[in-house]
């Protein structure tokens, strides 16, 4: 059955157990977070020994992995049986044994065969990591029906600070959005990454304190008043001198805001303007929160779209599209064998900037 992590969390802590949870999708974040709980609260440390068991895929074919599931329990209630990266198995979805049903498929799978009649007392689980499950197949359509599978699907950018925002409330503390967003652009959508820095801050403040731009930069390292989100609200203000004194920053830390992560966000900010403007030549009226969340922004920032919107109308927009296409082709060399990024930061933010001036090439 397609599972939510809430859901699934929620029934473990209840200790409502099911005898297969077949987890997968590109973000890793929920799958380990799963997993981790299984590992840690199903069975007591005694009961472990003897009734947990954890394999690797690329160490293990399934014969031995349903073999494993189908062994009962000693001195326990369950045994846990845990695939890590599931997604190396070379005969997880192979055929092989025969299948006996009429109009059958010819040899069915070993974990097919075990779904139809699974160990009530064991949690199998399956760690299967950056793919996803043809759901075609009979094997596939099994797996969704029948076990606790969960499709953990990579984040938007746009959700990443209301995500930052609960995660950090989970923790006991706070955080305003401008803060979560200057999380959000400068580590990207690597949940499990986010999540840790998340832990440096909190660890080391109080319970219920919330955290600051200050203790961002104090604990993770991220500058408050020179990163690319800084960058980003200057060039929406055209604020030209704090936009060059930010350059200026990453001239002498170009950790503190690589080129490609600059390019990447400002496409983004560009593109969400463009709709912005799209949307508002429509004769609908939009609520603040429907706008926001058709250009996949929080609605706290819509009010630096709106104004952004006046210093560049669309047609400068659509320019600065072009500009910032060029200046990526530029940084992997193409029309450019000298200049750093450094460099092209610099030349880069002075179009944006004099749009309404720059004709590009």
């Amino acid at each position: 059955m397609a599972s939510t992590f809430n859901t699934i969390i929620k029934e473990l802590k209840k200790q409502v157990y099911h005898p297969v949870y077949f987890l997968t999708g590109d973000e890793p974040y929920y799958i380990d977070k799963v997993t981790s709980f299984i590992e840690s609260h199903v069975l007591t440390d005694p009961e472990k020994e003897f009734n947990q068991t954890i394999v690797y895929g690329k160490e293990v074919d399934l014969s031995t992995v349903i073999s494993a599931a189908k062994r009962y329990p000693m001195m326990a209630n369950y045994q846990v049986v845990i695939v890590k990266e599931a997604q190396e198995m070379k005969d997880l979805f192979s055929k092989s044994t025969p299948s006996k049903s009429k109009g059958g498929e010819g040899d069915k799978n070993l974990l097919l065969s075990y779904l139809e009649n699974p160990q009530s007392t064991t949690l199998l689980v399956f760690c299967y990591k950056y793919k996803s499950v043809d759901g075609r197949t009979k094997l596939g359509k099994t797996l969704m029906k029948d076990t606790v599978f969960l499709k953990s699907a990579k984040m938007y950018d746009d959700k990443l600070p209301e995500w930052i925002i609960n995660t950090v409330e989970e923790r006991g503390h706070t955080i305003g959005s401008k803060a979560a967003q200057m999380l959000a652009n400068f580590l990207g959508n690597d949940l499990s990454k986010i999540s840790n820095e998340i832990d440096k801050v909190t660890i080391n403040i109080n319970d219920g304190e919330e955290v600051t731009p200050e203790l961002i930069e104090r604990f993770i390292g991220i500058s408050k008043d020179y990163n690319i989100f800084e960058l980003q609200d200057a060039i929406g203000k055209k604020d030209v001198y704090k936009a060059n004194q930010i350059i200026k920053y990453f001239g002498s830390n170009p950790k503190a805001c690589p080129f490609p992560v600059a390019i990447s966000l400002l496409y983004t900010y560009f593109n969400r303007l463009i709709s912005y403007h799209a949307l508002k030549r429509k004769r609908v009226s939009f609520s603040r929160s429907e706008l926001a969340s058709k250009i996949g922004i929080n609605p706290f920032f819509l009010k630096d779209v709106e104004k952004a919107s006046v210093n560049y109308p669309i047609s400068e927009a659509v320019k600065i599209i072009s500009i910032l296409h060029e200046y990526d082709l530029r940084s992997k060399g193409v029309g450019n064998i000298s200049t750093d990024h450094s460099q092209l930061l610099r030349e880069m933010t002075y179009k944006i900037l004099h749009s309404e001036i720059y004709s590009p090439a």
